[in-house]
């Protein structure tokens, strides 16, 4: 098998694609053959350093969270699941940027058969977390309100959906080149937050979810209705802030979910779901780092394991 590998921590120079042993399955696990593999900040911010107190590595390591590929072998104990089975999944916090992983059965589901296996690498994460910020954390409610900050990226555009099909009017900050990719996805309203400051253009939402964090997220107190909620997934919300707003703020890490995912794979599949992806090569993970360490990308990127 293939890997890339991050020797240091620090800027994206230097990943490798390299030569490594096979992997084996251990009880409870699947070996997955990798078509794709999902680009997602959390790989920079770990690359980088700034989350090694908190995530403590053995170096070198594997990046990548998410793939999407065909089951090569199980391990003892795995049931749902048979050799050949096109699968994707959250699989952890490494290990990803690879031609084979290995990861727990009950962190995958099978692949919607309206994907193709590069697309479906891209959505395990970014799916997840705008499912359980909106679900789980503020709870979203048909007729609510939400404001989604960064709105066109992976967790951005699948959160305008799963808000547009929970039946919330959806508004969407993001730059003028995006507003006609988020109206596709149903959003209502879109902010070009380079040009007006979101809180001269709406007032009293129910929801705002924020992934984009520091000035962004203390301005969003002020378009929050009483009793409404600010779900990060980047940074603790000020309690003292949501205090003085009669609001509640939640800050939370996204968890691996097989069950949640099947649910996420069954939208896909009746067409009330879909993803944009732009593919890059497994051997070009450097560049694809730097493209997404700039936060300006449209969907996900992704990376081929076959080149």
């Amino acid at each position: 098998m293939k890997a890339i590998r991050v020797a240091q921590y620090g800027q994206p120079e230097g990943l490798t694609l390299q030569e490594r042993p096979a992997l084996v399955p251990g009880r409870g696990e699947v070996l997955i053959s990798v078509a794709g593999s999902g680009v997602n900040p959390i790989d920079w911010k770990i690359l980088s350093g700034a989350m090694k107190a908190f995530i403590p590595l053995e170096l070198p390591y594997t990046p990548g969270v998410e793939v999407a590929g065909r089951v090569a072998q199980l391990g003892d104990g795995v049931e749902g699941f048979a050799v050949g089975d096109e699968v994707f999944g959250f699989i952890g916090i490494v290990g990803g940027y690879a031609t084979e992983v290995v990861a727990s059965a009950d962190r995958l589901a099978h692949r919607p058969a309206r994907l193709s296996a590069l697309e479906a690498s891209g959505v395990p994460a970014a799916a997840l977390t705008a499912w359980q910020a909106l679900h789980e954390q503020a709870q979203i409610k048909a007729g609510q309100t939400v404001l989604i900050h960064g709105a066109a990226g992976g967790v951005g555009s699948m959160a305008v959906q799963v808000a547009r099909i929970a039946g919330a009017t959806v508004i969407a900050t993001a730059s003028a080149r995006n507003h006609d990719y988020l109206k596709s996805l149903g959003a209502d309203q879109m902010i070009d937050y380079t040009q007006t400051p979101f809180e001269t253009a709406v007032d009293a939402v129910d929801v705002v979810l924020d992934l984009v964090g520091g000035d962004t997220q203390a301005r969003s107190w002020a378009v929050l209705k009483a009793g409404g909620v600010l779900v990060s997934p980047v940074s603790p919300p000020d309690a003292a802030q949501a205090k003085t707003v009669g609001a509640s703020g939640k800050h939370f890490a996204t968890r691996s979910d097989g069950a949640q995912l099947k649910k996420i794979a069954a939208l896909f599949d009746v067409g009330k779901l879909r993803i944009d992806v732009e593919v890059l090569p497994l051997s070009g993970a450097e560049g694809a780092l730097r493209k997404s360490w700039a936060r300006h990308t449209r969907g996900k990127l992704v990376l081929d394991a076959s080149r």
